[in-house]
C-alpha cells in the first residue's frame, strides 16, 4: 500500500465543503433487528431444556435469515435471551432432522461442524469484541478479537469465558443416520464478568443496549459406514455451508459488528411489556460505516482522494447529514456533527467508532 501525503490549501478545504457529494441514505443492508431481554429472578439451570417460567415467558426471535438475504433457510433457528445481576442467558432451538456431531476438542475450529455463534461488541465501537461458537457435542471455541478481520485485528484463540456455563439437549439421537431427529436445543449463561475485558459499561445493564449477532453454521453430509461427514463436491472440495442468522449481513462475514442487532435490556420481567426503539443516531452510525466501508476500500488501494469523497451529504429522519473526511499521512478519520445530540461521531482508519462532544476531541 501507497502511503499518501496530502497537503491541503485552505481554500481548496472550503471548496470541498461546498461541493461534496450527495448520497441517498441508502443501506445496502436492512437495518439491524432489535430484541428485548427481559431481567430475570428466577435461577435458571443450564441444562439446555426450556422449563423454567422465565423462558417459558421470555419472547423468541424471529426465525433466522439467510446471512446474504433473498433466500430462505431449510430449517428454522431461533432463539431468547434472559439476564440478571451475574449472567446473560442464550437459549436457541435449531430444527435438524439429523443431528450429528465430531468435534470434541475446546477452541478447535468448531464450525466445520454444524454449530451456534454468538457475537458481543458491548459499546458498540466495532473493536473489542467476543465471539463464542458450541456444536451439538457442547464443544465450545472462544475469543476475543481486538478489531474485525479488514482491520488486521489481534485473534485472541486462547482468551477464555471465565465461569461461562452451557449445555446441550437433542430431539431425537446422535449420530444416528437411520432415524429422522427433530432438532436440538442449547443454552448458554455468560458472566457479566467477562465483559470487564470488553467495556466498563456492564456495571448498569437496565436500560442500555448492546450490539450482537448470532449465526447458525450448517453442511450438507454424506453417510459412510454410519457416519457423517461434510459433503464434498466432484473437485474434491467441500461443498460451502449454509450461513443462517437472526439479523442479515447482506455479505458471508459475520465480522462487520456494525450490521449487527441490538439486544436492549429491560428492567422489567419476563412477561412485562416493554418495548424498544432503535435511536435516531443510530441511523446516523450506519450510514457513516456504509461510507467508510467503501473509503477503507479507496484508501487501500493507495490511489488519491477525490474532492467527492472528502465531503458527503445526506438526509436522515429529516435531519442535514454532512460527513467530513480528513485524510493524513497514514490513514483518515470520517466525522460527522450529528444533528441529534450535541457529539461529534468519529470512525478512524481502523474502523474504531467514538463519540465526542462537539468542538471537544
Amino acid at each position: 500500500m501507497k502511503n499518501i501525503l496530502i497537503f491541503f490549501p485552505l481554500s481548496l478545504f472550503y471548496s470541498f465543503l461546498l461541493f461534496g457529494q450527495t448520497t441517498p441514505f441508502e443501506l445496502n443492508t436492512p437495518f439491524p433487528k432489535s430484541y428485548v431481554a427481559f431481567k430475570t429472578t428466577e435461577v435458571i439451570s443450564i441444562d439446555g431444556i426450556l422449563d423454567e417460567r422465565a423462558w417459558d415467558m421470555a419472547p423468541w426471535t424471529d426465525p433466522f435469515v439467510d446471512i446474504e438475504g433473498g433466500k430462505t433457510p431449510k430449517y428454522t433457528t431461533q432463539m431468547k435471551i434472559l439476564w440478571d445481576e451475574n449472567y446473560l442467558y442464550f437459549m436457541a432451538k435449531l430444527e435438524e432432522p439429523h443431528v450429528w456431531g465430531t468435534l470434541k476438542q475446546r477452541d478447535t475450529v468448531i464450525f466445520y461442524n454444524n454449530d451456534f455463534e454468538i457475537f458481543i461488541d458491548p459499546d458498540g465501537d466495532t473493536h473489542n469484541y467476543v465471539e463464542f461458537e458450541m456444536n451439538v457435542l457442547n464443544t465450545v471455541w472462544d475469543l476475543f478479537l481486538t478489531a474485525p478481520y479488514r482491520n488486521n485485528p489481534k485473534v485472541l484463540n486462547q482468551w477464555d469465558m471465565k465461569g461461562i456455563l452451557s449445555a446441550v439437549s437433542i430431539q431425537g439421537t446422535l449420530n444416528n443416520p437411520s432415524d429422522i431427529d427433530r432438532g436440538w436445543q442449547l443454552e448458554v449463561a455468560i458472566p457479566r464478568t467477562v465483559f470487564n475485558e470488553v467495556t466498563q459499561m456492564n456495571d448498569h445493564l437496565a436500560g442500555e443496549f448492546w450490539r450482537m449477532g448470532f449465526s447458525r453454521v450448517n453442511w450438507d453430509f454424506d453417510i459412510s459406514q454410519g457416519q457423517y461427514y461434510r459433503k464434498k463436491g466432484p473437485d474434491g472440495n467441500y461443498l460451502p455451508e449454509y450461513n443462517w442468522v437472526w439479523s442479515e449481513q447482506r455479505v458471508i462475514n459475520m465480522h462487520e459488528p456494525e450490521k449487527w442487532g441490538y439486544v436492549y435490556f429491560s428492567p422489567r420481567a419476563p412477561g412485562e411489556n416493554d418495548s424498544f426503539a432503535i435511536p435516531d443516531q443510530e441511523y446516523l452510525k450506519w450510514f457513516m460505516y456504509q461510507e467508510y466501508r467503501k473509503l477503507l476500500i479507496h484508501f487501500k488501494s493507495g490511489e488519491g482522494w477525490s474532492k467527492d469523497q472528502m465531503n458527503i451529504s445526506t438526509h436522515i429522519k429529516g435531519k442535514q447529514i454532512n460527513l467530513k473526511l480528513i485524510p493524513y499521512l497514514n490513514g483518515f478519520n470520517l466525522l460527522c456533527d450529528s444533528p441529534f445530540s450535541e457529539l461529534t461521531l468519529e470512525i478512524n482508519t481502523s474502523g474504531k467508532f467514538k463519540s465526542y462532544e462537539t468542538n471537544t476531541p
